[in-house]
């Protein structure tokens, strides 16, 4: 059976079925045969998605149009896990072999998770009860998933798509799945912290409201029902809170094979069937319609609904268009609140600076006022003490008048003495009381000697507190101030005098006026009207001045501000100069700080540039020194074996010929000049076993085949019995090994082979 042929039989038994439906009330014959035929129906489907279950790949890609038009008929329920799974490419997943490994681990949104297990599908049997096995393996795939997307971590809606999935299949291909739907279909980006993706779904379905249902959008906006009111739970959980469950999973079917596509149009759809309904409600009973009518209206199954979803008018290019718009909004926004943000800052920061001048200026205001005081007090003192000092100069020079008086008296009375002996009674008593005068008139002068040092005590006393008051600067500003505060009382008490006779000029008018008064209620009625004008007349003059006054007050209120204005902007121009001052010195201090550090950082890569040569100098000493350990050593065991042959070619000399004896003494002559050399290279290089020989090569040609000639390292010389019963004829021959000696350089000595031939065979030792 072939695929095509299989996508037409289900078509045809579609059609039939709904002939059926339409014929079911005619007759008993004609329900049983549509009964038959919804069962044909229903195993002709199950055979088809086997088959698109079993060539999944090349159903998918040659006929991805059909396919989709199955899925919106509805995927079989034994069907719909593994077909999920397909939809999404989530069989194959490897973060599957990490979920028994994150069930281990702790996950910070545990609480969360519990606290929201108890709220999902509470009315399913699988998940109802607590604890039980359904609430359990919930919760550890939204720990899972937590651990695995630290950003997103947990979030309320998302238990519900992941309860839809253990409801088709087990907790670990429920977790892949859910994986791969947080990150290939948009979901992920729906529960971000910022939902910043749902804000831009609710903004496209606004749209499409306001473009296709535009007077229920008029509605919603005069109701100020907003979009995410009742819309964004169908993005965050795919109307799996909104709708009948099996309304939501037939949904969810089309979801996983065409994206959010599905949402907005089933959206749509669900506004057209219930715009009357809608228009005639307010806030509130719409939102009663949405969560209790409009669940109802879809008990008879999803058919309707997934009709007229795709008979909703709906442009990707226009929905693109309106994302970009959406990001240009939220972007200018952004930047909106950046810059209040700023401004919120900057007024912050003025507000402080305000604050702390409104301190130094009360600061400044409580010691001017304070130095004003302190300086009246001290005019007074020096008032006093001048007008003291004044009355003690008139003291003293009535004093001094006084004593030259009777110091002048008592000259004329010693000038008068020579005729005063005849009345000697008259004189005394008048001597006496000079005398007492003079005792007054020293009294008075002694008190005033001592008024007038008390005087200059308290003069010194006020020229040292005077000496103790602030520097220049601070007087400076403080007369300055006191200038502007003199210039102010002195504006002030001219506006008063000006006031005071306006006052009594209007005092004067007044009494004039109840003069020309007192007797009105004589006069004519026209004389009444005349008096009360000039009432009114000294009313207004009267509130005239009262508004002078006012007038006055806020000049003068006015100056005053200016004055600490101008203060205030003197104090701010000498910090700002401070702040410059700082500010130059920082930058000065920050740039030889920085001066510094770049040094410290040459000098500490200079030294591990140094440190690093060092360690490899005395790593290249040590390996010298182990080379030539090595060399040494090799060399020793080479003349030790180069005695071994020695010891064998004394043995085997005594065996042959004249002629071999004589090539034994050569070789022997050869190994002396060998060890001279090795002795000469020692003495040149100074270092001992720098040269060495990779080996002696012995060929030893003689008859038989039994026959043998053997060396070793440790036995030493053995001598085969069999040599004593032949003749031995052959040559011994020493080969220096050239191609070990070039590739191995200066530090090898020259390899030796040395040969031994005689008739009929052949034997080669290297050392």
């Amino acid at each position: 059976m072939s695929f095509p042929w299989l996508l037409e039989t289900d078509s045809k038994s579609l059609r039939s079925v709904n002939g059926s439906r339409r014929n079911s009330g005619s007759s008993l014959v004609s329900s049983s045969s549509a009964s038959s035929n919804l069962s044909h129906l229903e195993e002709d489907s199950w055979i088809l998605w086997g088959r698109i279950v079993n060539e999944w790949e090349d159903v998918w890609k040659k006929k991805e149009k059909q396919l989709k038009e199955l899925v919106r008929k509805g995927i079989p329920h034994h069907f719909r896990a593994i077909v999920w799974q397909l939809l999404c490419n989530a069989q194959n997943l490897p973060i599957k072999e990490q979920y028994s490994e994150l069930l281990k681990m702790t996950s910070p949104c545990e609480k969360l998770i519990r606290r929201d297990i108890a709220r999902t599908y509470p009315e399913h049997e699988f998940f109802k009860e607590k604890d039980s096995l359904g609430q359990e393996v919930l919760f550890n795939v939204m720990k899972a998933y937590s651990l695995v997307d630290r950003e997103v971590g947990y979030c309320q809606g998302s238990a519900f798509i992941v309860g839809l999935l253990l409801m088709q299949m087990p907790e670990e291909e429920a977790f892949c799945v859910f994986v791969k739907l947080m990150q290939d279909y948009r979901l992920r980006e729906l529960f971000k912290p910022s939902m910043a993706e749902l804000g831009l779904c609710m903004y496209q379905f606004e749209c499409m409201i306001q473009e296709q249902l535009p007077e229920l959008h008029v509605h919603f906006q005069a109701q100020s029902f907003h979009t995410s009111m009742y819309a964004s739970s169908w993005f965050l959980t795919i109307f799996l809170t909104s709708f009948p469950l099996p309304v939501a999973t037939r949904i969810f079917d089309i979801f996983m094979c065409e994206g959010l596509e599905i949402v907005f149009r089933v959206g749509m759809a669900i506004l057209q069937m219930n715009q009357a309904e809608l228009m005639q409600l307010d806030m509130e009973g719409m939102l009663q319609h949405f969560q209790k009518v409009i669940p109802h209206q879809l008990d008879s199954g999803p058919d309707k609904v997934i009709q007229a979803a795709y008979q909703v008018k709906y442009n990707a290019k226009k929905m693109k268009k309106l994302e970009k718009e959406y990001t240009t909004i939220k972007t200018k926004e952004m930047e909106e609140q950046v810059e209040i943000k700023r401004l919120r800052t900057e007024n912050r920061l003025l507000k402080q600076r305000i604050d702390t001048l409104e301190k130094e200026s009360a600061s400044l205001a409580d010691r001017l006022i304070q130095g004003q005081v302190t300086r009246a007090q001290e005019a007074e003192e020096n008032y006093l003490v001048k007008r003291e000092l004044a009355t003690v100069k008139q003291h003293n020079e009535e004093t001094s008048a006084l004593l030259e008086q009777a110091q002048n008296t008592i000259r004329q009375l010693q000038q008068q003495q020579p005729f005063a002996k005849g009345n000697p009674r008259y004189s005394e008593e008048f001597i006496l009381q000079l005398e007492r005068e003079l005792v007054q008139a020293r009294l008075k002068e002694a008190e005033s000697q001592c008024a007038l040092k008390e005087m200059q005590d308290k003069i010194l006393d006020m020229e040292k507190r005077n000496a103790s008051l602030p520097d220049e600067n601070n007087v400076v500003r403080l007369q300055e101030e006191l200038i502007g505060v003199k210039l102010r009382e002195a504006e002030a008490l001219t506006g008063l005098k000006e006031l005071r006779q306006q006052v009594r000029d209007l005092e004067e008018h007044w009494q004039r006026h109840l003069a020309r008064t007192a007797g009105r209620w004589k006069d004519s009625p026209r004389k009444n009207a005349a008096s009360e004008l000039q009432d009114e007349l000294m009313s207004v003059r009267l509130r005239e001045a009262e508004a002078q006054a006012e007038l006055r007050e806020i000049r003068q209120r006015m100056l005053e501000l200016e004055t600490q204005n101008q203060i205030h902007s003197n104090q701010l121009r000498r910090a700002e100069l401070e702040a410059r001052n700082l500010q130059e010195r920082l930058q000065v201090l920050t740039n030889q700080n920085k001066t510094l550090h770049a040094e410290l950082q040459e000098t500490k890569r200079k030294q591990a540039e140094i440190e690093c040569k060092n360690k490899e100098e005395v790593m290249a000493v040590r390996l010298r020194e182990a080379d030539n350990i090595a060399t040494m050593a090799e060399l020793q065991q080479q003349i030790s074996e180069l005695e071994i042959q020695k010891e064998e070619g004394k043995v085997q000399g005594q065996l042959n010929n004249t002629d071999s004896s004589q090539y034994i003494r050569d070789l022997k002559d050869q190994i002396a000049d060998l060890k001279h050399e090795i002795r000469c290279l020692r003495g040149q290089r100074g270092l001992p076993g720098q040269a060495s020989f990779d080996g002696i090569h012995i060929v030893n040609h003689y008859g038989g085949d039994n026959e043998s000639y053997q060396s070793s390292d440790e036995d030493g010389v053995k001598l085969s019995p069999q040599l004593t019963s032949h003749q031995v004829r052959g040559r011994i021959t020493l080969h220096p090994n050239l191609e070990d000696s070039e590739s191995e350089g200066d530090e090898e000595g020259d390899a030796l082979r040395l040969s031994v031939s005689s008739n009929g065979s052949h034997k080669t030792t290297t050392v």
